[in-house]
C-alpha cells in the first residue's frame, strides 16, 4: 500500500493532507523519513507522523467527558461538533462506544477495541450507566416507587431503576437515576412519562468506572487492567443474561 493512502486509512487525515506531510518530510518509516509520494509500505512497518507513531492494531480506551452540544458520533453530516474532535492528536481511528445526546453530558468511551464496544453496549451485559438529573419539581414517592419497578414506555417495559433522592424542594431537585439499558434517551423519557421535565442530565459514571475530577471536555486513557476489569464484568453479567424474545423487539 502506498504510504499516503496507509495513513489515510488509518484515519489520522484525507490522503491529500497526507500527501502534504509527506513531502513536507514530517512522516517517518520504521524511524527514516519519508518524503517520496507512493512509497509502498506494509502493515509491518511503523509509521510515525510529527512524532505519533501510527499503530492501527494497538487498543486503546479513553474515558471522556462529554460536554453539551456535541455529539456522540463519528462525523455529522450538520457539520457539528462531534466527541472525536477533542481526540485529534491521538494516533488512532477512535469510534465513541455508545452514545449520549447532544443535550446530556459526562461519560462516555472513546475506543478502537472494537470488542470491548461490543460488550458495553450489548443489552445483555446489563452494564449499570448512573445520571445525575435535574427535573423540574419534587419527585414523589410513589413515581420512586414506580421508577424502581419499570416504566412503560413506547418501546417497552424498562428494567427496574435504581434511585437516590439528592435534593427533594421547589427549587432544586437533584436525583441520582442507575439503569442498565442504552435506549435512545432513555432517563429523559422515563421522568417525562410520570410528568416530569428533566432540566439537566449528566452521565457521571459506567460500571465501576467514574468522572470523579475529569473536567468537562478533558480525557484519560484507560490502563490495560481497568480495560480487562470491564471486559469481565460484561461477559460475566451477559453470561448470565438471556434476552426473551418478547424484549427483543424493543432492543
Amino acid at each position: 500500500m502506498r504510504l499516503q493512502k496507509a495513513i489515510a486509512h488509518l484515519g489520522y487525515c484525507s490522503r491529500r493532507k497526507a500527501e502534504e506531510l509527506i513531502t513536507m518530510g514530517k512522516v517517518k518509516v520504521n524511524g527514516t523519513i519519508v518524503s517520496k509520494l507512493g512509497f509502498v509500505v506494509t502493515n509491518k512497518d511503523i509509521i510515525t507522523i510529527d512524532n505519533y507513531e501510527k499503530k492501527e492494531n494497538k487498543k486503546v480506551a479513553f474515558l471522556f467527558n462529554k460536554p453539551l452540544g456535541v455529539i456522540s458520533s463519528s462525523k455529522d453530516d450538520r457539520n457539528r461538533k462531534t466527541v472525536l474532535d477533542f481526540f485529534k492528536n491521538e494516533p488512532y481511528r477512535l469510534y465513541p462506544a455508545g452514545r449520549l445526546d447532544i443535550n446530556t453530558s459526562g461519560l462516555i468511551i472513546i475506543t478502537n477495541d472494537g470488542e470491548l464496544a461490543n460488550l458495553i453496549t450489548h443489552p445483555s451485559s446489563h452494564l449499570n450507566k448512573t445520571y445525575l438529573a435535574k427535573i423540574d419539581r419534587s419527585l414523589q414517592e410513589d413515581d420512586i416507587i414506580k421508577l424502581e419497578k419499570g416504566i412503560m414506555l413506547e418501546d417497552g417495559l424498562t428494567s427496574p431503576a435504581k434511585i437516590e433522592v439528592l435534593k427533594k424542594d421547589n427549587l432544586n431537585n437533584y436525583v441520582k437515576i442507575t439503569i442498565h439499558e442504552g435506549r435512545n434517551r432513555q432517563v429523559r423519557r422515563m421522568f417525562n412519562a410520570l410528568n416530569y421535565n428533566v432540566l439537566s442530565l449528566m452521565r457521571e459514571s459506567i460500571g465501576f468506572l467514574k468522572l470523579d475530577n475529569l473536567k468537562i471536555g478533558a480525557y484519560r486513557a484507560l490502563n490495560k487492567e481497568e480495560i480487562e476489569k470491564l471486559k469481565a464484568i460484561c461477559l460475566a453479567k451477559k453470561e448470565k443474561n438471556v434476552i426473551p424474545d418478547y424484549k427483543k423487539k424493543h432492543i
